[in-house]
């Protein structure tokens, strides 16, 4: 499936500011990190500074992969670690288009050394890789960023390890193009879940419990990185979490007052190898940590915590 590319200024010409930054300074994030999590403030400008450099260098990898590049309406954004005995067929499976939607599919590969990158060239998808591992969600933060200066209007994201069938796509954007909801998050727990992992079903009905309580609205499956959603979305969120990234998304999106919707999905077991979230136990801490601080910071704006979203 080839990438939508046409002659263009560079995309380092204009740099509008990132998504997720919700309009703050470093400093003040910095500070305001270091005093609500006991986190020093030179600490944490140091993560930033390497962050924002590591992210700036997988930029340019894409200009030079791309020249010129410039997305479809809808991007399949597939963000991948050491994933080069999975993605292919993942990448095979993306529709071409969705109505007459054109969609490209953008890759952001996190690192490691086992040749990611060849194959998704191979089979004709976009890259940008990252010099270390990051964490999924810098890697996807460079991917949004990517979509919204590149011309994007939907983005869809994928696991790269084969959970999600790409067939499924249309579906899941469905709502989203018929203005139905503004953020759509692909549901085991209303379709099917093929895994055999009974510790991690019960998380996804405690964690989806605690999140709807949150937003104030019914959601089934709050760990699912199967989404679609209006790059407006990608706007106006602030995101900050470099790894358990969907908890914040769906909060902070919420907590903006956009529209979340849930559709059926078929979740599979890893086409090989292992997940790289850590055991169960591990995984739990962490995603439960991401929603405490998500939801202190954006406590004003959550039903479940008193707070009155903000108007998209």
């Amino acid at each position: 499936m080839p990438p939508v590319a046409e002659s263009s200024p560079s995309p380092a010409a204009k740099r509008p500011e990132p998504l997720g930054s919700a309009r703050r300074s470093p400093a003040a994030t910095a500070n305001r990190r270091s005093t609500s999590w006991g986190r020093d403030a030179a600490t944490v400008r140091r993560q930033a500074a390497v962050r924002d450099l590591v992210m700036g260098l997988g930029r340019q990898d894409f200009e030079r992969r791309h020249p010129g590049a410039r997305l479809a309406p809808v991007v399949v954004l597939i963000t991948a670690y050491e994933e080069a005995d999975n993605i292919g067929p993942v990448l095979d499976a993306v529709p071409a288009a969705i109505g007459d939607l054109a969609v490209s599919t953008l890759v952001v590969v996190d690192g490691g050394d086992d040749g990611t990158e060849d194959v998704v060239a191979a089979h004709g998808a976009l890259c940008a890789r990252l010099p270390v591992n990051m964490g999924q969600g810098v890697a996807l933060r460079l991917g949004y960023r990517l979509c919204d200066e590149l011309g994007a209007r939907y983005v869809v994201t994928v696991d790269a390890d084969g959970q999600n069938d790409p067939r499924e796509v249309p579906g899941l954007l469905a709502p989203v193009l018929a203005g139905e909801a503004d953020f759509v998050v692909a549901s085991r727990r209303l379709g099917q879940d093929r895994t055999a992992d009974r510790f991690r079903r019960a998380g996804v009905v405690v964690f989806s419990a605690l999140l709807s309580w949150l937003t104030g609205q019914r959601l089934t499956d709050t760990s699912n990185g199967f989404r679609a959603l209006r790059i407006e979305v990608l706007r106006a969120v602030r995101l900050e979490q470099d790894q358990y990234q969907t908890a914040e998304l769906l909060l902070s999106a919420a907590a903006c007052g956009f529209r979340l919707a849930e559709r059926p999905t078929v979740w599979h077991p890893r086409a090989s190898g292992h997940s790289k979230k850590g055991g169960n136990l591990w995984f739990g801490f962490r995603y439960a940590s991401v929603i405490a601080r998500t939801a202190w910071r954006e406590r004003r704006r959550l039903p479940g915590l008193g707070g009155r979203p903000a108007l998209p």
